[in-house]
């Protein structure tokens, strides 16, 4: 067949170019994968390389796969003869490969094992428990994702012990060497070291690198801007002298910086390998005209970045369209009535949406809506909510509090945050409890008259007690957010999730999350039945769901309507990048990212409130929406059936110490729908929804608006 059949005039030159260093910027939606995919077909059919000498780098294993087929197809080989087919893989795959076949050249064994991350943090604890530092101050977490990072920048114990001015300093370089000896006498390697030994191996024999650099005829490299300095130094070793490298990427979709990637990288190339061939991509097969010109106008104001304008052939299209929303209860009802009344009329399918926001605690509302107006649904690369660790755990102390019989909940919480209370005694604890007839809680109380355990596990039972009992007094008089909080200070669960890793900050935003949820809630039984009914809800379908995402998981998709909700500054762009030009910068090219996941339509919102950590906030709308330009239209809370008063201020429509009602008053909740309240008392009101569902809600937290 013709493999320039199909393809635009940039896309055929960057397959054509087939001599020294070629750098393709491709834009989103530019058609890369094909790009490549064809270029590595010109090299086999017409420039006569034999399959085994192209050396192909992806950044997944299912890029890898899909560009093996199509590859297939396009030369007419098997894609599971691997003579016939180049080196294709992830980086990591490719390492793999090199070190079985001369990773004993350095002392790695052709038979070695590949520990995963639970792996490393196991073997972080024996090292630490051999070194006699405990883990309460110091979270195996915590070294684990230090000693990553370090192994990424290529980094050895003896380099961190040279730096190491701090305790935790000395303490990570002292454990990093410990696991590393470790590891070695296991016969193992970790994630991090097939980049880290493959890179050792080669460096450290000059007849080695000639001979992987002798055996590449050709290399490629997609997603080049998402390379680490380990990869980019595997890439330096083996390029040969013809130069004969092409690297595809775009420097406007470097998200991944908090993972050691360098988008530099790509910036840098020209430098690198001087006289290089470079190519633009910019003609655009996925969004429209509206959307293509918005994204454009927001990554523009970055410095640091290359220069293109994508284009399409596909027309301007819908406007894209900022909602201004009353909070993020409003927010979650739009998207979901926006979806249904799209699907119920025919002209979409559930699974032509996608719903992306900065972090996975924003996903709570947007499922609670989802299951009340029975929206299938499915979360890609996250946990629903209330299947998360720590909302879990929470949970678990709510119901035991609440049924302090429930042996299930005790089980869970009995040894979280850790308290040295082991298997062993837990069953002897069960066993005497049944035998008294006791509570649980009652029965820690007494603990100390049973005789049956000692030690650390019998005053650590006791301290639970006092906890648990007046956590239990609280649940007679105080709402369900206020115990939440509680339980989180009280316990030291706070102190528990914050092990120094990124996902320290996501667990402790999801526990916010729950405390705002609760807020609403007047009674802990109303809650913990909100909360079953969400647990078990059942979100299977004929296969058609939307989908909720991050805006990082969503990169390399797309979807024909794309919602990206929490347009306000503070979220997108997170507040942590505020004091970082360059944080800020690639908080800019994840906007960029989820935008140009869009096809056909891109709806952006923003609240002028939402609940954060326990508190309302008032963020500016994000600065982002006022980069896009004029092609953009915007709506408010007055096209969204006047939910709020805009004459008052904002401390008037969230407050009140009088709740504002009266029994039989007909309300309408951005939680429940609508409803007539039937009961009174104080702040709290009692609503009988029109789903038959009753619940008790807090006025203050609630936002009931009267019909």
């Amino acid at each position: 067949m013709n493999i320039l059949e199909g393809l635009n005039p940039a896309q055929a030159e960057a397959v054509t170019t087939t001599t020294g260093p070629v750098l393709i910027l491709a834009g989103a939606g530019s058609g890369k994968t094909k790009t490549l995919t064809h270029r590595i077909a010109n090299l086999i059919a017409n420039e006569g390389v034999w399959p085994n000498r192209i050396l192909a780098v992806t950044f997944t294993n299912k890029a890898a796969r899909e560009m093996r087929h199509r590859l297939a197809s396009l030369v007419e080989a098997d894609a599971s003869h691997r003579d016939f087919m180049p080196w294709m893989g992830t980086f990591h795959g490719i390492c793999v490969r090199l070190l079985r076949i001369d990773g004993h050249t350095i002392g790695v064994g052709r038979n070695f094992v590949i520990y995963d991350e639970d792996d490393r943090q196991a073997l972080v604890k024996q090292a630490m428990k051999q070194l006699s530092i405990s883990d309460r101050d110091i979270k195996p977490s915590q070294i684990s994702s230090a000693i990553s990072n370090a192994k990424n920048k290529l980094q050895t114990p003896d380099d961190l012990k040279g730096e190491a001015r701090y305790p935790f300093q000395q303490h990570l370089a002292t454990i990093y060497d410990r696991y590393e000896s470790m590891r070695r006498d296991a016969g193992a390697l970790d994630f991090d070291d097939l980049l880290l030994e493959a890179v050792r191996m080669l460096q450290s024999s000059p007849e080695l690198a000639k001979k992987w650099r002798d055996h590449f005829e050709h290399i490629l490299i997609d997603e080049y801007q998402d390379t680490n300095a380990a990869q980019y130094q595997l890439v330096k070793i083996l390029v040969n002298q013809s130069k004969n490298i092409c690297v595809v990427g775009d420097d406007w979709q470097s998200i991944y910086s908090w993972r050691g990637a360098d988008f530099t990288n790509i910036l840098n190339f020209e430098r690198d390998f001087p006289g290089c061939h470079v190519v633009k991509l910019e003609q655009n097969y996925r969004s429209t005209g509206n959307i293509l010109e918005a994204a454009h106008n927001v990554i523009q104001k970055n410095d640091q970045r290359s220069d293109k304008k994508l284009w399409t052939s596909a027309g301007d299209g819908s406007p894209v369209t900022v909602h201004g929303i009353y909070d993020e209860n409003e927010e979650a009802r739009l998207v979901a009535e926006r979806i249904s009344s799209q699907v119920a009329i025919g002209a979409r399918k559930y699974d032509d949406f996608a719903v992306l926001y900065r972090t996975n605690a924003q996903s709570y509302t947007l499922e609670r809506l989802f299951l009340q107006l029975h929206i299938p649904y499915q979360l890609v690369g996250g946990v629903r909510f209330y299947d998360r660790k720590e909302i879990k755990d929470i949970i678990a102390y709510l119901r035991l509090i609440y049924q302090p019989n429930d042996r299930m909940s005790f089980s869970r919480i009995a040894n979280v945050p850790t308290r040295g209370i082991g298997a062993t005694s837990m069953e002897k604890f069960f066993d005497w409890q049944s035998n008294q007839g006791l509570d649980i809680i009652t029965a820690l109380e007494q603990i100390a008259m049973a005789g049956i355990i000692s030690g650390k596990a019998r005053q650590s039972m006791g301290s639970l007690a006092a906890i648990l009992r007046r956590l239990q007094s609280m649940a007679e008089t105080e709402a369900p957010a206020n115990i939440i909080e509680a339980i989180i200070n009280d316990t030291g669960y706070r102190h528990y999730i914050d092990d120094g890793t990124p996902q320290a900050d996501e667990r402790a935003e999801n526990l916010g999350s729950l405390i705002n949820e609760a807020q609403a809630y007047a009674s802990l039984d109303d809650f913990l039945e909100e909360v079953a009914l969400m647990s078990s809800a059942d979100t299977t379908s004929d296969g058609q769901k939307v989908t909720l995402m991050t805006l990082h998981a969503a990169k390399g998709l797309e979807f024909p309507v794309v919602f990206i909700v929490g347009m306000e500054e503070g979220i997108i762009p997170h507040s942590r990048v505020f004091d970082s030009p360059a944080e800020l910068e690639e908080e800019r090219r994840l906007c960029y990212v989820g935008m140009t996941r869009a096809r056909e339509e891109l709806h952006l919102s923003y609240t002028h409130s939402r609940m954060q950590f326990g508190q309302r906030s008032y963020n500016p709308t994000s600065r982002f929406i006022s980069d896009m330009g004029e092609g953009v239209v915007s709506t408010g809370p007055t096209h969204l059936g006047g939910f709020a008063p805009q004459n008052l201020p904002d401390d008037e429509l969230f407050y009140s110490d009088e709740p504002g009602f009266d029994i039989g008053d007909q309300v309408r909740s951005s939680m429940f729908g609508d409803g007539e309240i039937v009961d009174i008392d104080g702040l709290a009101v009692t609503v009988r929804f029109s789903s038959g569902q009753s619940k008790k809600l807090n006025t203050q937290f609630a936002h009931l608006q009267k019909l």
